[in-house]
């Protein structure tokens, strides 16, 4: 039997967690000097509803090896003789190798993929892996279609809490200094440049989704908002791509803690790829 792992920075959703029977390893959040488990004792609302009194102090770090060990064991124990394990990039994170430590020490091959991103771009290499797998594809072919389609993602978000984001020393080289309205930043030959910007929440969203259904070609597309602020962005994305007709499947996810970690409050958009 085969099976998936993944970890927590992917922000999978549970709709997506549930339909493939995924395994995620949490990464650690630390707010304030207090440590938590990203999706085990903190999601995206009690994440967001720390920052009530004011900005606080985040930093993040990588599941340890003991970790991985735990989540492949139980699998193992539930039948699993294969597992493929898809991660945040290596060049990002020290997960992969925390995985790639676990690895050795359980009693089945366990392929690893580097998946060369982060955030939800993560769990379109795991939902296409998951349909390769329910296809009858084999765990290396569903490895190799994992490996092959981050180049092919498509990413656009706002940043809301900008002086956050330069904070943390993500994304610095892109954000505007000065901004008349709200930046839209999309995702471009593995960079990040501005797209343009807006002030409504109708304007903003336009600007998404029109990147997003630029192609003809059928896309999935999932969306994302982190807190409730942002929430009003769901709809009326949603209500744009209704009358798109190459989306094929749309998933909503929420930015939890472990992305919220360098975004901040107020984030939404989302990814896309041609299926």
């Amino acid at each position: 039997m085969q099976r998936i792992v993944t970890d927590s920075n992917s922000q999978l959703p549970a709709e997506l967690q549930d339909r493939y029977g995924i395994a995620v390893v949490p990464i650690t959040v630390v707010v304030n000097g207090t440590e938590y488990s990203e999706g085990v004792d903190l999601d995206a609302d009690g994440f967001y509803a720390l920052w009530a009194d004011g900005q606080p102090e985040v930093s993040t770090s990588q599941p340890s090896p003991g970790a991985f060990v735990e989540t492949y064991n139980g699998l193992i124990a539930e039948g699993a003789t294969e597992i493929l394990s898809i991660h945040v990039s290596d060049a990002l994170s020290g997960t992969l190798n925390s995985a790639r430590i676990a690895a050795q020490q359980v009693d089945v091959p366990v392929r690893l993929v580097d998946t060369g991103t982060m955030s939800f771009g993560i769990s379109c290499c795991v939902w296409e892996a998951a349909e390769a797998l329910a296809a009858g594809a084999s765990l290396e072919s569903a490895a190799v279609t994992a490996e092959k389609l981050a180049p092919a993602l498509g990413s656009v978000t706002i940043l809301q809490a900008l002086e956050f984001t330069r904070a943390q020393g993500r994304l610095v080289d892109q954000l505007p200094e000065e901004a008349a309205g709200i930046p839209v930043l999309a995702m471009v030959d593995g960079g990040t440049e501005v797209l343009g910007e807006g002030r409504s929440i109708e304007g903003l969203s336009r600007l998404m989704v029109d990147r997003m259904t630029a192609s003809s070609e059928p896309v999935r597309v999932a969306l994302c908002i982190a807190d409730a602020s942002a929430r009003p962005f769901y709809e009326a994305m949603e209500a744009m791509l209704a009358d798109r007709p190459n989306v094929v499947d749309l998933v909503r996810y929420r930015v939890g803690p472990s992305v919220g970690a360098f975004t901040g409050p107020g984030a939404a958009g989302g990814f896309w790829w041609g299926v």
